[in-house]
């Protein structure tokens, strides 16, 4: 490896104002396994602010020792790095337990009251991060209550945030009602709207590779690429989530967020200036400019499949239809595929294909850019077919990095060509210490920097390019769900899809 080339940091990092971090679901698995590891890492950092409280809100009343107790094991259990005891005990010792349900009004007074006390004890000023760490249809509930009593409320200089998991609606009439409702509570710039994808430091770098490196914006566009291919692949089935994911299929799941989250970045024009005004704007205007399908359209330019059962490694998965909550007859898709196409300058004529699946043989999140071919007149003692394509691969799980693709000759007397690939890697350039990838997303929310976070007009512009598909699908029924073997690459269909195009899905590996 050469020397590191000059690091350049576009921001220095700083320390948070003080704040009270309120997480609401505190003894459930995302907070266990995602957001105190995340907490965690910051502060063995040193980025979390020197006056700090964690508020850890349950609906069945827990004692601080009890909430402190799980919440170590689960650091012991999910850290990416080993757990010093000096450092967990910095952070649990913050950590506070309070008990307020939605169906009980009275118990966000109480709440309050003892929030209020908190913060003069640990001195933060006011400054509020409210975590629903919870299930969908609890983010109305809880935020009309902290509304009612006055919490979100920004007043003498404190701030209010209000941190929102996926999936942000169902569809786009309930993503317009909850951001409806929100809104009616708090300001937008006030919602941060969290895909933990953006939290990856490939998918970030995304920006940075376009947009400071004069080599590839100028391809970047319908006269140098042929089309894109983004796959977000698992090799897990649903497991115990039968009764949540039976409700909302592999296309409500994934699409909306992860796979639009990674197309509007790949796809965004330029923005004016670093913000996050102007690269929201960006990336809402791109996923505006996804053509609208009709039904029709959507059930041609679509691939739905439900996973049978196989062996995948060591591990059998049954029938998606056997599983726990999951009833016989379910039509319900775990793996979707689709061609999109954008309707501006840029992208007029280039497909973008994106699939996502449960049950896979291969674990796979990556953006794939397909370039045109060269001419091939030079070269006609060589079989086209020995020609490797030129793509740009950036690699976001398991392993973050970025890829070319490209022919080069074979050493001898002869022009004999060969495709050959230029790696790098972030974990050979860069020695980081292994992340959840929520650092990055906790960290912007206390600074309140919401670039990497959605903004309303964005989910909205999602769910309606989504939704021509959740209504063709629904009203097939079974017709057209294909089975695919648990273990495999996935539908057949999914390759009639490219292939009627006179393309193929990058083999994945």
């Amino acid at each position: 490896m050469t020397d590191a080339l000059p690091q350049t940091h576009l921001t220095n990092q700083k320390k948070p104002d003080p704040c009270s971090f309120v997480i609401f679901g505190a003894t459930g698995d995302l907070t266990h396994r995602l957001v105190m590891p995340s907490l965690y890492n910051l502060e063995a950092t040193g980025l979390l602010p020197d006056k700090f409280c964690v508020v850890g809100v349950a609906r069945k009343g827990t004692s601080n020792d009890d909430l402190r107790d799980s919440l170590m094991k689960g650091l012991r259990q999910y850290a990416t790095r080993p757990v010093d005891d000096k450092v967990a005990r910095r952070l649990l010792e913050c950590v506070t337990s309070i008990e307020a349900d939605p169906a009980d009004p009275t118990s966000f007074d109480a709440m309050r009251e003892r929030l209020e006390k908190l913060e003069t004890n640990r001195s933060t000023g006011g400054n509020r991060l409210f975590y629903l760490a919870t299930p969908p249809t609890a983010f109305a509930p809880i935020s009309r209550q902290l509304g009612r009593t006055g919490m979100l409320k920004e007043a003498n200089g404190a701030w209010r945030r209000l941190v929102v998991e996926k999936p942000f609606g169902t569809d786009l009439a309930s993503a317009k009602a909850l951001n409806d409702e929100l809104l009616q509570i708090v300001t937008e710039h006030q919602i941060y709207r969290i895909d933990h994808y953006l939290g990856k430091e490939t998918v970030q770098n995304i920006l940075v590779l376009r947009f400071a490196n004069g080599m590839f914006e100028p391809i970047w566009n319908r006269n140098h690429i042929d089309h894109v291919q983004i796959t977000v692949d698992e090799k897990l089935g649903v497991g115990h989530r039968g009764s949540f994911y039976d409700a909302t299929g592999a296309l409500r799941d994934m699409v909306p967020n992860h796979l639009f989250q990674l197309l509007s970045l790949v796809a965004m024009e330029p923005p004016i200036r670093f913000d996050a005004h102007s690269v929201r704007s960006e990336k809402a205007d791109v996923l505006a400019a996804i053509q609208t399908q009709s039904e029709t359209e959507a059930l041609r330019n679509s691939v739905r499949g439900q996973y049978l059962g196989g062996r995948i490694g060591d591990t059998e998965i049954e029938d998606y239809t056997r599983t726990e909550d999951v009833g016989p007859d379910s039509t319900t898709e775990t793996y979707a595929a689709l061609k999109l196409t954008i309707d501006n300058w840029r992208w007029a004529g280039v497909p973008f294909y994106l699939r996502t699946g449960k049950a896979l043989g291969i674990k796979r999140t990556e953006v794939a850019i397909k370039f045109k071919q060269a001419p091939f007149a030079m070269f006609n003692c060589t079989s086209v077919d020995a020609l490797a394509e030129n793509y740009m691969m950036i690699g976001v799980e398991p392993t973050e990095g970025i890829a070319l693709q490209f022919n080069t000759k074979i050493p001898g007397p002869t022009i004999t060509l060969s495709g050959v690939e230029m790696k790098f890697r972030y974990k050979d350039y860069f020695k980081a210490e292994p992340a959840t990838g929520y650092e990055t997303l906790i960290y912007d929310c206390m600074i309140g920097d919401n670039i990497l976070f959605q903004r309303a007009d964005s989910v909205e512009a999602g769910w309606k390019a989504v939704q021509p598909f959740l209504d063709a699908w629904k009203k097939a029924g079974a017709k057209g769900l294909e089975k695919y073997k648990a273990g495999s690459e996935g539908p057949t269909g999914a390759e009639e899809l490219l292939k009627r195009d006179g393309r193929t899905w990058r083999k994945l590996s």
